[in-house]
């Protein structure tokens, strides 16, 4: 089980306290991408100094859940560098990311927008790896515009050395709209030479036992709202909560309070509070036994009090 990249969201600030609340739960992460054009400098000293880079330091990841940094771009020279200012900090794995939905990054050839150029995913591919010291990985969608982008894709990653392949199977126009194409995303499993990652709408245990039952040879479940949604859901999968003293009420109320204190104690000013509040608590509210109206009043107070006093309330 491995916590998806989230881009403000499962950063350190929420993988230091989901590792305190739920020890062990999730046995790694993939951090939230590494953008190449940070003009990011080049040696692990420096590095290190660029506030851009905080959530992957390995000081400040000391005590959250293990993590592997991903880094979106398409300049070689420039990723082979950080990965390389990486794998001295210690990370022996990075992750390419070929899936970002976003507009802003697709148009640029970023992303998932990169995926209707295999030719140009076989020259980045072809200048980085002899030059990378860690292992590479790859998390991408199943094409841009079209499903059969995947398929000229493959035949290229097949010719690298690649640690697995991560597939959220939904095109990258899709954002993230309408149901993952599990028909494309089991050709692919079926074509592809390396250990692939399945992630996509990973709601329930229902939902593991689905993927896993009907392509065995997935290697590993990758899951991001679902853990938003739902705090409890990996050891609901681990069926760790038939514990007569275990509640998921109690554990995901007991980790939204965690995580607000971790906000109120990272963030100094209070606008900065409100806001990250707030873009956990339009996936958190799933987990507690409260209605969506009763979710939206939070969304509409303006005031630190009122917003953390409101959010207590569900919390008892």
């Amino acid at each position: 089980m491995i916590l998806a990249p989230m881009q403000g969201l499962t950063e350190v600030l929420f993988r230091r306290v989901y590792e305190k609340c739920f020890p062990k739960a999730i046995p790694l992460a993939v951090s939230p991408f590494i953008s190449l054009t940070h003009n990011l400098l080049q040696s692990p000293e420096e590095l290190s100094k660029n506030g851009k880079l905080a959530d992957i330091l390995p000081s400040n990841n000391s005590d959250s859940i293990p993590v592997i940094p991903q880094i979106l771009g398409k300049e070689p020279d420039e990723f082979i560098a950080v990965a390389n200012c990486l794998y001295e900090m210690g990370y022996r794995e990075v992750n390419w990311n070929i899936g970002c939905p976003m507009r802003q990054v697709t148009a640029k050839h970023r992303g998932s927008g990169i995926l209707p150029y295999p030719e140009e995913v076989r020259h980045i591919l072809n200048t980085i790896i002899p030059n990378l010291k860690p292992a590479l990985s790859v998390k991408m969608r199943i094409g841009l515009r079209d499903k059969s982008e995947i398929f000229n894709i493959i035949p290229v990653l097949n010719d690298y050395p690649l640690a697995s392949v991560t597939i959220h199977p939904r095109l990258g126009r899709q954002q993230y709209t309408g149901i993952p194409d599990l028909e494309i995303y089991g050709l692919a499993l079926q074509q592809l030479r390396h250990p692939v990652i399945y992630n996509g709408d990973i709601r329930t245990p229902a939902d593991v036992h689905n993927i896993l039952s009907r392509f065995p040879e997935t290697s590993n479940i990758m899951i991001g709202r679902g853990i938003l949604y739902n705090p409890s859901l990996p050891l609901e999968i681990k069926n760790e909560t038939h514990n007569s003293q275990f509640s998921i009420h109690n554990h995901n109320s007991q980790f939204i309070k965690c995580l607000l204190q971790e906000i109120f104690s990272y963030y100094s000013a209070d606008e900065s509070r409100i806001r990250k509040i707030k873009e956990y608590w339009c996936l958190l509210w799933h987990s507690l036994s409260i209605t969506e109206s009763e979710a939206r009043l939070v969304l509409r107070l303006q005031t630190l009090t009122d917003v953390d006093k409101k959010i207590q309330t569900f919390l008892q």
